[in-house]
């Protein structure tokens, strides 16, 4: 008997196909989902706003927003980052903090006027969802000057929808009519979508770096701020509201000069992290 040639049996041997992992990895799950929670979040806010519960309706908005600015954290730290995703947290961005907000406002003071409110409603919702199709089909453009300098354009969605609910804020530990009458409440509103969709630079708080020598007053700042979010949540969030309109102004200013640097050749380009 003729011993086998061991290249022939190696060849007569079926080769084995690697073995496809099954399922849906969890790192593409977990960012999603805390999209999803973004959007229940927003929705459960017009919820409350119908029941007339106003200081749950604007809760529910605010934990949207931190739920928002998770998520795209998330998916970078577990590398679950997808096109799937990027669609899901804009449509998610449009109702948490465009529709949610608008009906909230329609709803405590806007319905007086049935006409002139519900116009202001709608321009606070439709501006939103311009602002994120702007943001979106702008997304892999290379010539971005805000972003690649440090700033966004215009005011990002989860603080236009905090800015457009500020008469609320000052209601609700003031009690003072004057806040929420329904012509000065429409203006506001319709004067917050504007910011939302224009060119005005604004500062990208992602880019920010702080030095080595403030990192213990930072973090005890931080700490105040939650203490005073706790303690006194609207009198914090008016004051936030307030500082961030009066950091408009800076910013533009910032930028005109980082253009003028870029015109002379003396500044370089630096990305920034995106932010809708």
């Amino acid at each position: 008997m003729e011993p086998r040639d061991p290249e022939s049996a190696r060849v007569a041997m079926p080769r084995r196909l690697p073995r496809r992992p099954r399922g849906l990895p969890l790192r593409a799950v977990a960012p999603n989902a805390v999209t999803a929670l973004a959007l229940c979040s927003g929705l459960s806010g017009v919820r409350f706003a119908i029941g007339g519960e106003w200081q749950s309706a604007v809760t529910m908005i605010m934990i949207a927003g931190v739920l928002d600015g998770l998520d795209g954290r998330i998916a970078r730290m577990l590398h679950g980052e997808s096109r799937f995703g990027a669609e899901l947290d804009s449509l998610s961005d449009a109702i948490s903090f465009g529709v949610a907000p608008a009906l909230i406002m329609y709803l405590w003071a806007l319905a007086a006027l049935p006409r002139l409110g519900w116009i202001s409603a709608l321009i606070l919702a439709v501006f939103c969802a311009l602002r994120l199709a702007r943001f979106n089909a702008a997304i892999d453009a290379d010539d971005q000057p805000h972003k690649s300098a440090g700033f966004l354009t215009g005011v990002p969605a989860p603080a236009g929808a905090g800015l457009a609910m500020l008469p609320l804020y000052f209601w609700f530990w003031t009690d003072q009519p004057i806040f929420a009458n329904p012509y000065l409440v429409a203006m506001w509103v319709a004067f917050i979508a504007l910011l939302m969709v224009s060119s005005v630079a604004t500062f990208s708080w992602g880019s920010l770096r702080l030095r080595r020598t403030i990192r213990f007053e930072a973090i005890a700042g931080v700490v105040l701020l939650g203490a005073a979010l706790v303690s006194a949540p609207w009198h914090t969030l008016s004051a936030i509201c307030v500082v961030y309109l009066a950091t408009i102004p800076f910013s533009v200013a910032s930028y005109a000069r980082v253009r003028r640097q870029r015109a002379g050749g003396g500044l370089p380009e630096a990305r920034s992290t995106p932010s809708a």
